[in-house]
């Protein structure tokens, strides 16, 4: 018999090579298929004749496809491996318990059978796609009319059940292989347990459904949940494969949109990991030791060998997984790794046991479940025993299956989290294909001919509409990408603290997030959740520097010196007149302070004051008792007035210069400040300069000088001051006095020392100006002072005039670099007010001393030296101090030019005129003139 392969319509071509085009990667695999796929659907070939082995028909008026991992990954070439008891057969079982109950339904398709065709997967990709061939069988357009058996005549060519609808599968990438031969077909796919993220494209698998959420609700969920915890920085985890990388890459991508979280680390178990993998990723992990949160999208067995690496490495503690629904709340992947395990947060889609399916299930025996081809090998693995079969010599070291043995009795049983939601599957599709009847077969009984065949994209948009309760109570629909609502329950796997160790709902997820962290335990039974930062929040007055690159991590910059902190990234400088809080986070007044009276630097200013106060007085209370006596007379009753009144004003202004400044003090010290000495060295300039001219007249002729009487020299002296109290009346109008407050002088590098100094408006060189005129008054009564000094002492007050200013001068000179030496100190105003007062206080001492105090001794103690002595003309009083003068150079000219000349004797009575003239001389001035 010749025979050729059917023919696709033009349509299907033309997908079936937009397939081929889609995955490259799998080229080969695909052109594999379709060769079986035109060849196995040959009329006679021997792959159609007989039934097919490795599937479950279940007859019905409408057949749903059903893909299952009955059977795990083969090893060596082998499609399929050991069987698998709960994904695999517990979930293939709720699929036919669903159908039943469907069956059974009076009211959901009524008169209408659902039949199912079920195919086992292998937990392999490309293995499924071979198998989901069967669904398409019976859309391939045959074209028979040249096709003949042997004997000459056409082939009697038994019609495909038709498969409206596909349940399943279970792993992504198995469900994204099939979905797309499946889309070709328009054939609706409603998967229980794929959650990869990509199946939510609608342009590339439009056809597919599932009643599970996404990965990306998920990883929505843990984004949460790591947030909620208080972390940052952490690292991911993935098993290579669609599951485990998309899961993390959505992870990613809304960590990044929502900001505040950064990944430290993301690593990737491989497929087929080689000996000592796992112990690389921890040591990997722990490179980033602050990353102790650990967001793991993998497998079971991953699982179970990263948590073993971990205890391996001793770091029992040190991550806290957050594990997505592949660990769930399951046993297996934490088995003896309980330790590493604690503290695990989980997260699983929301799910119920269904009761119903456990009274089904447990019933079910060899005799009745015959329908389930795969029964007995799970038989055979649940009670460790072995089938007796024809041919085959059983094992005698394995027990002999009975037949009686049964379910939970005799084994461990506990329903498979995803039963839930392959029961919802098959009643979404049932439920589309009863509102589907009804709208087109009003009244029919059975399926009607708009249903025959049924149309697969007519079908999808009823399971989009559907919204019905499901198993579990929560409502099942879809959006308008085919996914189910995002429900989730979150668990932890708590060890102390409670009665029975295992995991513990902590919280749910239905959009939002809802966790009692109060109910959240950690390792050792400690309820502080622990960090997982790459940085720990900066204390106040830090700013932060953020490291480039990573906005989770930064360095903590204090805020020196007199900044505050700003804001989070910024420091800022206080106002002048402020300084920072203690803990710099806003600035505060800088405290005000002045000399104070109780200081050290104004005790010592103070006490002198007030000696010289004192002493000034009783000078001027002792001159005024003996106003008339002769050394009062001779001393210049009036100049000695004012010079004291000068003396007192200088003691007087340590007062003015210690008192808290004010408008009417700072004034009083701009004019006092330089009056007192001004008054004091005006009246000495005038007396010096008196002396000098009389006896510089004296030498030339026996006339007096002018303007050598009292009330000229008052006049001179008062002309001299007005001077300076015009000079400061000027000052007053220019920049009237007032107080300020300075900032910059204790300004120390340590804030908390910084201190704003009351003071009045006189700069230091204002200071200097307004004493400069006193000092230029010094500086020309010296230079007086030294012109005269070759007259006899015993003549005059010239020589102690002249000693008094070469104090004066040497006290001043010592004060100037004190008081400009110290303008950088911290302490300046109060050394240079203490400098200021004390040398002002000592030349005033000087002048009270050298002047004053001697003639208050002899007026006291030695009143007997202070009585009237003969008058004389003034020409004889110059001519005998003329004489003495001349006397005493011719002496040292002698002297010089190696003369000895024997003394007169100086009891002889021209002698003792001329010594008796010279003490009248300044007697005799003052009363005469």
């Amino acid at each position: 018999m010749t025979s050729h392969p059917p023919l696709l319509s033009l349509d299907h071509q033309v997908r079936m090579f937009r397939v081929l085009s889609w995955s490259s990667c799998h080229s080969t695999t695909w052109l594999r298929l379709l060769s079986i796929l035109w060849v196995g659907l040959s009329p006679c070939s021997s792959v159609h004749q007989h039934s097919h082995p490795h599937s479950i028909k279940i007859p019905g008026d409408i057949t749903l496809g059903g893909l299952f991992p009955v059977h795990a990954r083969g090893h060596a070439g082998v499609p399929c491996g050991e069987i698998k008891k709960e994904k695999g057969i517990h979930r293939l079982e709720a699929m036919m318990y669903a159908l039943d109950q469907i069956n059974s339904d009076p009211e959901l398709l009524p008169n209408i059978t659902l039949g199912a065709r079920i195919l086992d997967t292998c937990s392999r990709d490309t293995y499924a796609l071979e198998q989901s061939l069967t669904f398409v069988q019976a859309l391939i357009q045959k074209d028979t009319s040249d096709i003949r058996c042997s004997n000459g005549e056409q082939p009697i060519i038994r019609k495909p059940e038709r498969v409206v609808g596909v349940i399943g599968a279970s792993g992504s990438s198995v469900s994204i292989m099939v979905a797309n031969v499946l889309r070709l077909f328009e054939i609706p796919q409603i998967s229980y347990a794929s959650t990869a993220p990509e199946l939510s494209d609608n342009n590339r698998y439009d056809f597919f459904s599932r009643v599970v959420p996404p990965d990306s609700y998920q990883a929505q969920a843990m984004v949460d949940i790591v947030k909620a915890l208080g972390w940052n920085y952490v690292s991911t985890l993935a098993s290579e494969g669609n599951y485990g990388e998309s899961g993390v890459d959505a992870f990613v991508q809304i960590s990044r949109e929502a900001g505040g979280l950064c990944i430290a680390q993301s690593l990737k178990i491989p497929r087929e990991p080689k000996p000592g993998e796992f112990d690389k990723i921890i040591k990997r992990l722990m490179e980033t030791p602050n990353a102790r949160g650990v967001i793991i999208f993998a497998h079971e067995d991953d699982i179970k060998q990263v948590l073993e690496a971990a205890k391996k490495s001793n770091l029992t503690g040190q991550f806290k997984f957050v594990g997505s629904d592949s660990w769930g709340a399951k046993s297996s992947p934490i088995l003896d790794q309980e330790e590493v395990a604690e503290g695990a947060v989980t997260i699983l889609p929301k799910r119920a046991s269904i009761d119903g399916f456990d009274q089904y299930f447990t019933t079910r025996s060899l005799e009745n479940n015959r329908r389930n081809i795969w029964f007995a090998e799970f038989w055979e693995d649940d009670f460790r025993c072995k089938l007796t079969r024809p041919g085959i010599k059983i094992d005698p070291e394995k027990k002999k299956c009975t037949g009686e043995e049964r379910i939970s009795r005799d084994s461990h049983y506990e329903q498979e989290g995803k039963v839930q939601f392959v029961i919802d599957a098959v009643y979404a599709m049932a439920h589309a294909l009863h509102n589907m009847h009804q709208d087109l077969c009003p009244g029919a009984m059975g399926v009607c001919d708009k249903m025959d065949p049924v149309e697969g994209r007519l079908l999808l948009s009823y399971i989009h509409s559907v919204n019905f309760n499901g198993s579990a109570g929560t409502a099942v629909l879809f959006n308008e990408n085919g996914d189910a609502p995002g429900r989730y329950d979150i668990f932890q796997y708590q060890m102390t603290n409670t009665s029975n160790p295992g995991y513990r709902v902590i919280g749910q997820w239905t959009n939002n997030l809802r966790l009692n962290v109060e109910e959240m335990q950690w390792t050792g039974g400690s309820r502080q959740i622990p960090d997982s930062v790459c940085s720990f929040p900066c204390r106040s007055g830090e700013r932060k520097k953020m490291v480039k690159g990573v906005p989770c991590c930064w360095h903590c910059e204090l805020c020196d010196g007199y900044q505050f902190q700003a804001d989070e990234f910024n420091c800022e400088m206080c106002p002048f007149d402020m300084r920072p809080t203690l803990n710099r986070t806003a600035c505060r007044p800088t405290p005000i302070i002045k000399l104070e009276w109780h200081s050290p630097w104004a005790v010592i200013p103070l006490f002198l004051a007030i000696l010289g106060i004192l002493a000034t007085l009783s000078v001027i209370i002792t001159f005024i008792r003996f106003n008339d006596t002769p050394i009062v007379r001779a001393a210049g009753r009036e100049l000695s007035y004012v010079l004291l009144t000068g003396i007192f004003l200088i003691y007087f202004i340590t007062f003015l210069m210690i008192a808290e400044p004010g408008t009417v003090v700072c004034a009083f010290r701009r004019l006092l400040l330089g009056l007192g000495m001004c008054i004091t060295y005006s009246a000495m300039l005038t007396k010096t300069n008196r002396i000098y001219r009389i006896f510089e007249q004296g030498k030339k002729s026996v006339t007096p000088p002018k303007f050598i009487s009292p009330t000229s020299q008052l006049m001179i002296t008062f002309i001299l001051i007005s001077v300076q109290v015009v000079g400061v009346f000027i000052w007053f109008g220019v920049m009237p006095p007032h107080t300020i407050v300075d900032y910059d002088e204790q300004r120390p590098p340590n804030p908390e020392l910084a201190r704003g100094i009351l003071k009045c408006d006189i700069a230091d060189l204002s200071l200097i100006c307004c004493l400069s005129y006193s000092i230029l008054l010094m500086v020309t009564c010296t230079v007086y002072a030294v012109k005269s000094r070759g007259v006899p002492e015993t003549f005059n007050e010239a020589k102690p005039i002249g000693f008094t200013m070469y104090t004066t001068c040497i006290v001043w000179l010592a004060f100037v670099p004190i008081f400009f030496g110290t303008a950088q100190s911290t302490e300046k105003m109060f050394i240079q007010t203490t400098t200021l007062t004390v040398s002002m206080s000592l030349s005033a001492s000087v002048s009270l001393g050298m002047l004053y105090i001697p003639k208050v001794y002899v007026i006291i103690f030695h009143p007997e030296q202070n009585v009237q002595k003969r008058k004389r003309s003034f020409k004889a009083v110059v001519q005998a101090a003329t004489m003495s003068s001349r006397l005493s150079q011719k002496s040292i000219s002698d002297k010089q030019n190696g003369e000895t000349k024997i003394e007169p004797d100086r009891t002889q009575p021209p002698f003792r005129a001329s010594l008796s003239s010279a003490f009248s001389v300044v007697s005799h001035l003052t009363k005469v003139y």
